[in-house]
């Protein structure tokens, strides 16, 4: 039992390895041709459908590449990952005002987030903390990423952080060499899209340059723009308008024999100016704290070196550094709330930064010991948190250093063991409110293990249990007890999967993926008046495919949640999701069209006597890219959302979902 101590890409095919052996095997027989009797029927071509469904692991963990981030036309990274199963956003279709919540945990209509699900961009860790009614998770862009993994559960994090119950959100920034497919030269790729619903307006440019098969560089600006929107009955939505510059720069080097070494910089930026807005940007109206005008601005920077000399299975060196930034500046509207004092609350007045450096060394190394096959993942992390001081956001300095270490351990005909650990430290200093410094110091020991057996006939049995700390932050600096009592999670996970090639026909492929979770949250301190939290629920994740073209993807979520107060009373958990199934059909036509048609079902969800209604959305989406003709070169994208106007409030969310959308981009590399 752990215990607390005081003081990367391309698409990805929807099969198991065992269908890439079977792969091996056809182009095995398609080079040595058969001889004598036997009879060559040809190289087998597998059914692809949009979304890979990754049985070959205990964790669950989605990953979204960049057919489908171009496919769903997301205006947002929340709007990205809203199909994974157990992800719920909070107003996802605005950077302000929104965020993302995984199995009950991350934003919620209070505070942007509670440290329980982590973001990073190319490494580097982004947000802030609890914000009292701003929604600042996340601000960027969906345009500069080529990928996006979603960790769900605390099992797959302890090489990303301390505290994730709800999970991790990791994306990746587009290279040149994506472009100009490690071919020196020139690509410039223009895309322009809009929607209707908000008169949204897209552009997004990126020029990449290899001058040498060693050296690349990228530049990508993107500006996307949104009035106010309007729901299913045709009322506006007021706060929902932004206008958000981003900007992507990266480089990298590829040096050494065998090109065994690669240094690559990276460094985003993203903006948004909302005038006479209500400071509460989770909600609609004035309210109490009345309008400020808003400025806020992100950016990240990362070094990454790393080393891989061919001859040497032990070494796989990452060497990455870090920094992300968050500034918030807001002035109160003079008479925009009735209720305000002259120059409205101090809190509405207070200006927020959020600066986070992080200093990351890590190898894994591959190793063969008797019967058993290690891939070793080992690090030290030094993190250093500053934030200015504010009102309701205290000030001060959050220093940690971590030491983890991740071994996969494969024996047998088909188990798999992996272990996992992370030691955490911290030093929180700040400036009490009552006058005086304060410093508190904490540890802890976290850590959980998978099991995995594969059988032979594709079908595979896993269970996990992890067990992490959330170690005080500087926003508890002004109450004593918080600053020395670590919120504890335990989580139990266990689940099946099924993977196989020519099920039906010799040319599909099926993979199924169910997996049952049970968090179990102590020592509460990010939640008023609650002292635990218990969450249970079921996620499932489905794929078909057939060679002609025809797919369909299955994501469903089941929960079951309570909250015990100070007082021990036992209701449900507000924040838990509604338990919701979507389900998609599509047909590609060679490659050149791909038709797709996707409906989400949320179920009633009842919490605490309060009743929120279910509803069914229908989508419909389109891509076209001509491979002859004038149009050659060109991708087309249609996509209708909420099909129907339905008119609808999300569980979690604190404004109406848009209405009817017709969203359409257009791109082109030259």
């Amino acid at each position: 039992m752990f215990h607390r101590r005081p003081g990367r890409r391309a698409l990805q095919a929807t099969t198991s390895a065992l269908v890439l052996l079977a792969l091996q095997q056809h182009a095995a027989a398609q080079e040595n041709p058969p001889q004598g009797d036997e009879e060559f029927i040809g190289t087998i071509q597998l059914g692809q459908s949009k979304r890979s469904v990754q049985t070959d692991t205990a964790a669950a963990k989605t990953g979204i590449d960049q057919e489908e981030i171009d496919d769903r036309q997301a205006s947002t990274i929340a709007e990205l990952v809203d199909s994974v199963p157990g992800v719920t956003l909070i107003n996802g279709s605005t950077p302000t005002g929104s965020g993302i919540n995984i199995r009950g945990f991350g934003a919620n209509g209070t505070y942007g987030t509670d440290q329980k699900v982590a973001i990073l961009v190319d490494d580097a860790s982004v947000g802030s903390e609890e914000l009292y009614r701003i929604g600042t998770q996340l601000y960027t862009d969906p345009s500069l990423y080529k990928r996006v993994d979603v960790i769900r559960g605390t099992v797959g994090s302890f090489e990303y952080g301390s505290g994730i119950v709800g999970g991790v959100i990791r994306l990746e920034t587009k290279d040149a060499s994506d472009f100009t497919g490690g071919v020196p030269g020139f690509k410039f790729r223009q895309t322009l899209g809009g929607h209707s619903n908000g008169k949204g307006f897209l552009t997004s440019s990126t020029l990449a340059w290899q001058p040498t098969d060693a050296v690349e560089f990228l530049a990508n600006y993107t500006e996307r723009q949104q009035d106010n929107q309007n729901d299913g009955d045709a009322n506006e939505i007021a706060n929902s308008a932004f206008d958000l510059p981003s900007l992507l720069l990266k480089g990298a080097y590829t040096f050494g024999q065998d090109s065994a070494h690669r240094l690559s910089a990276s460094y985003t930026q993203s903006e948004t100016s909302d005038r006479d807005v209500p400071y509460d940007s989770f909600g609609t109206t004035s309210g109490a704290f009345g309008n400020v005008d808003r400025d806020t601005a992100n950016q990240t920077a990362t070094v990454n070196y790393n080393y891989n000399p061919a001859d040497n299975d032990l070494l796989d060196l990452d060497v990455v550094l870090s920094y992300a930034n968050q500034e918030i500046e807001q002035e109160y509207i003079e008479g925009s709330s009735a209720f305000a004092p002259p120059g409205g609350f101090a809190v509405v007045n207070a200006d927020h930064q959020y600066e986070t450096s992080k200093l990351t060394v890590k190898n894994t190394a591959f190793l063969e010991s008797g019967f058993l096959s290690h891939e070793i993942r080992t690090g030290i992390e030094f993190i250093r948190k500053e934030r200015l001081d504010a009102n309701s956001a205290p000030g001060g300095t959050d220093e940690r250093q971590a030491l983890f270490v991740v071994d996969q351990i494969s024996f047998g005909s088909g188990w798999t063991f992996s272990p996992a650990m992370r030691f955490e430290t911290s030093t929180i200093k700040g400036v009490l409110d009552a006058g005086g410094n304060a410093e508190y110091e904490n540890d802890a020991l976290m850590g959980g293990a998978s099991l995995r057996y594969q059988f032979e006939n594709g079908f595979a049995l896993f269970a996990s249990y992890a067990y992490t700390e959330g170690l005080p932050i500087l926003d508890d600096l002004q109450t004593p007890a918080y600053m020395e009592q670590p919120e504890i999670a335990n989580t139990y996970e266990f689940g099946a999967s099924y993977d196989r090639a020519g099920l039906f026909t010799d040319s599909d492929s099926l993979a199924l993926k169910a997996n049952y979770y049970e968090t179990i949250l102590g020592d509460v301190t990010s939640y008023s008046g609650v002292t635990d939290v218990n969450l249970r629920g079921l996620e499932l994740e489905g794929s078909y495919a057939l060679s002609n073209g025809l797919y369909a993807d299955l994501n469903a979520n089941i929960t079951e949640s309570e909250r015990t107060s100070a007082t021990g009373a036992v209701t449900d958990w507000t924040n838990a999701p509604a338990d919701s199934l979507q389900f998609a059909l599509g047909k590609r036509f060679g490659g050149v069209a791909d038709l797709s048609w996707e409906v989400l079902a949320v179920d009633e969800a009842e919490r605490n006597g309060t009743t929120t209604d279910g509803y069914v959305i229908n989508n419909l989406r389109a891509t076209l890219t001509p491979d002859s003709g004038l149009l050659e070169g060109i991708a087309l994208r249609l996509s209708w959302e909420n099909v129907g106007d339905k008119q609808y409030q999300p569980l979690l969310s604190t404004r109406a979902a848009p209405g009817s959308n017709f969203k359409f981009s257009i791109a082109r590399t030259f």
